[in-house]
């Protein structure tokens, strides 16, 4: 990792993807291994001059909760206007400690900027650059190109959902992407796979 970092310089920023009390252990969403990621995070952002964080952030009710659905399951999928949607279990609900970030408070307090993402109640959104109908724009790509920045470096969770589509998203606006998969996990071996496949077709660079 440190031969990476090391190239860093004021065109690149390091986007660590929902580092938050619910995708980590003891919550409601948690993600295999997910803890492990935490001292390579920490390590990432030091050797960074430009560190943005993203945070889930639903409101109660949120579509994409299995719980809004009645009769449906946690990890069923279902057909939305904007295509499949996997339901998942009420997670990082807006102002909840589940949605709170687990990270060192060097870390915060270097994070030049939040993006907060999920909170339309129709439409979910694992990307940092666009929600999941592929049209409404987070705004990231917009403050990344006014400052400058080329290249987008991720890390965080979960590698096979928000971290992918991310750095796919990342692309296809026209960054260049690489992916840390140290300091990333997933929550399925099968999706895992099709997501780095994916990543690196697209030109991803996974390291």
């Amino acid at each position: 990792m440190s031969d990476f970092t090391h190239a860093a310089g004021e065109n690149d920023a390091l986007v660590i993807i929902d580092v938050q009390n619910d995708f980590l252990s003891g919550g409601a969403l948690a993600v295999p291994d997910g803890d492990a990621i935490l001292p390579g995070v920490e390590q990432l952002a030091g050797q960074f001059e430009n560190v943005i964080l993203t945070q889930d952030w639903h409101p109660s009710g949120h579509a994409s909760f299995a719980a809004t659905h009645p009769g449906k399951a946690p990890f069923e999928v279902i057909e939305m206007p904007y295509g499949p949607q996997v339901l998942w279990p009420t997670h990082c609900v807006a102002g909840s400690a589940g949605a709170e970030f687990r990270l060192p408070t060097s870390v915060l307090e270097k994070a030049q900027m939040v993006v907060r993402k999920g909170f339309r109640a129709q439409i979910d959104s694992y990307s940092a650059f666009l929600e999941n109908d592929q049209k409404t724009p987070t705004g990231l790509a917009g403050a990344l190109r006014e400052r400058g920045i080329e290249r987008v470096v991720l890390c965080g969770l979960a590698l096979d959902y928000c971290v992918g589509f991310s750095a796919l998203d990342g692309r296809k606006l026209g960054f260049e992407v690489t992916v840390v998969q140290g300091a990333t996990r997933g929550i399925a071996p099968e999706s895992i796979a099709e997501r780095l496949g994916q990543m690196r077709d697209a030109g991803v660079l996974v390291v």
